[in-house]
């Protein structure tokens, strides 16, 4: 085999790197494998297509509070989760994260040691 003849790459070869070939667009030899080779080019049809509808099943906004509200009182009722206290609201919920959240740096803070 001289230097311009290539091996024919197979489909288990294309198929091995195909995750690399969605993110750089491949090399010569793999889209020629891909030109030539109706089982892998079928293949890639049918990942783009799954790829591209997969894109529409993603929420265009998140839902309210309510709808988490909703969800949480339904799973109350139906004995799946223990009822949380009802006094708390969002905003106090908010306040406990920060304040948590503050609490973690500042241990976190006194744990590392100072460079001088």
């Amino acid at each position: 085999m001289s230097g311009r003849e290539r091996k024919k790459m197979t489909c288990a070869e294309f198929q091995e790197v195909l995750p690399y070939i969605f993110e750089s667009g491949g090399d010569a030899s793999e889209m020629e494998h891909l030109k030539t080779c109706p089982v892998c080019s079928d293949l890639v049809k049918d990942l783009r297509y799954i790829a591209d509808q997969a894109k529409l099943l993603l929420p265009l906004r998140d839902p309210s509070p309510q709808v988490w509200d909703n969800i949480q009182n339904s799973l109350e009722r139906e004995g799946l989760v223990r009822p949380q206290a009802k006094a708390q609201s969002a905003g106090k919920k908010k306040v406990a994260e920060f304040g948590s959240h503050e609490a973690t740096k500042l241990r976190t803070r006194e744990a590392t040691p100072e460079k001088h």
